[in-house]
């Protein structure tokens, strides 16, 4: 086709396309308006994946949660829809070029991601709704797919690790100062701490949890080398917009997580030996358990409620005599364990706990916040939620999943040539274990906002550690 030619064909379709723009315009028919946008969307999707991809990231702290568009679903937009639409390009390409690296697929996460997909797809057959299951079992397919098996071949150039990171940052950055900015008109209250944040998060405590699951990155890269004067100025700004952020989101559990992140970066720089951790870890069980009644009374002793005074509201965080907030996850984690010893092996169906835990209340459990159709959403915990969902083995193939994740972490870490590489390893990392400490009070891998992180953390561990594990600070250029 010649030149001219195809700018003849240009002209015909610009035309046939304003024409019925006019036309449905004129029948007040304006979704058509969003014809341009998706077919963009689809183009890039076939040409330029890479780009869908890093869109996709950058839009995610912006995504809106719609919660019921149908049939009792919710929906992350734009975000969503376009993560199904990326991974059914993915996996069409690779059925079709046969083109995967089988390497990503021996690997030992790998495996134990498929386990646990394994066991999400028979628990969602066995379901009390299967339908709320597979539907789970999907949005779930379509996070590993996408930024699991696909981040790893993206993550192949070191450099879109780097862009990763810093799209999801500068976004969540976005939310931090649109969120100070509204809180400001409160006078920083407690109160609307746990609304200000909307419509991107739907409370405090998801927006604490990516806050603190993004800060270890900000604090990493203020170490590395070869930056400017003007770009650690930026990244000093932003530490300091989500340092602000996390503090005014009044999220005690991103409080702990984060102290918890510490202890661990004490651990790795110092190297300490994996038998001492153990000793350690089974001293202080021991010790719980056999001061358990003490610890109990102690605890019981607190009666300080959540507050807008920082210190008081730190020292709510063991009030597990007062506090609502912190009684209400007692009552839920109650609640799925009489769930798992009803349903101990296949449980009631992957998602479907806020639909039948409310009978699992024990009367003299609930709160002032508890309800007795208990339509308060999920078990506040990443543990006991699978617990109650998908049986034993539903907890046990997650801690798979999480067990061989920390042990490649560790061992890659000190395994690394460049420094540079060390230094993002180490942010995932301690990016990871912020979400692991924070699982134990709440749970958001129902949430586009955790679940690309999570998977995506994962597929930064195995791209470096298949693609970039021997490289040098000399051919790691930022």
């Amino acid at each position: 086709m010649t030149e001219a030619q195809k700018l003849r064909w240009l002209y015909v379709i610009g035309g046939i396309f304003i024409a019925l723009t006019g036309v449905f315009i004129a029948l007040e028919q304006f979704w058509f308006l969003l014809v341009p946008i998706a077919l963009t969307v689809i183009g890039i999707a076939l040409f330029k994946l890479d780009w869908l991809f890093l869109i996709i990231t950058i839009l995610t702290p912006l995504s809106v949660n719609v919660e019921d568009i149908g049939g009792g679903f919710g929906l992350a937009l734009p975000t969503e829809p376009l993560i199904f639409g990326l991974m059914l390009v993915f996996l069409f390409r690779v059925f079709y070029d046969g083109h995967f690296d089988k390497r990503v697929m021996r690997h030992p996460l790998t495996i134990a991601v498929f386990v646990y997909l394994s066991w999400i797809l028979i628990s969602s057959i066995t379901s009390k709704e299967p339908m709320v299951s597979f539907k789970f079992f999907l949005s779930k397919l379509w996070y590993v797919v996408g930024f699991y098996f696909l981040a790893t071949q993206i993550f192949r150039d070191h450099n879109n690790i780097r862009k990763f990171l810093w799209m999801f940052t500068i976004s969540l950055t976005i939310v931090g100062v649109y969120t100070i900015i509204v809180h400001a008109t409160h006078g920083f209250a407690e109160k609307p701490a746990h609304w200000v944040m909307q419509p991107f998060f739907k409370d405090h405590t998801s927006y604490g949890a990516i806050l603190a699951m993004f800060y270890p990155l900000t604090w990493a890269y203020l170490w590395s080398k070869n930056l400017t004067v003007t770009t650690k100025i930026v990244i000093g700004v932003i530490m300091t917009i989500l340092t602000l952020a996390i503090i005014l989101s009044y999220t005690r559990a991103a409080w702990v997580s984060l102290a918890g992140v510490l202890v661990v970066f004490i651990v790795m720089i110092a190297r300490v030996r994996w038998w001492i951790i153990a000793l350690v870890l089974i001293g202080g069980i021991g010790v719980g358990l056999s001061f358990q009644d003490q610890i109990i009374m102690k605890l019981e002793k607190n009666r300080q409620d959540s507050s807008d005074d920082l210190a008081e509201h730190v020292s709510s965080i063991s009030n597990v005599a007062t506090d609502a907030s912190n009684l209400e996850r007692i009552n839920r984690w109650s609640a799925a364990l009489r769930m798992f010893e009803e349903e101990p092996v296949f449980g009631f169906g992957p998602g479907t706990y806020k639909f039948y835990y409310a009978p699992y209340q024990h009367s003299s459990q609930l709160t002032i916040i508890s309800t007795n159709f208990g339509d308060l959403g999920n078990a506040h915990s990443e543990y006991f939620g699978p617990l109650a969902e998908m049986g034993v083995l539903g907890l046990l193939t997650l801690l798979i999943v999480i067990g061989v994740a920390v042990y490649k972490f560790t061992i890659l870490y000190y395994q690394l040539e460049s420094r540079e590489m060390r230094l993002i390893l180490m942010s995932v990392f301690l990016g990871m274990i912020t979400y692991l400490v924070h699982g134990v009070l709440n749970n958001y891998l129902d949430l586009d906002k955790a679940n690309i992180p999570f998977w995506g953390f994962l597929g930064i561990l195995v791209a470096i550690e298949l693609y970039h594990k021997k490289k040098t600070d000399q051919e790691i250029s930022y």
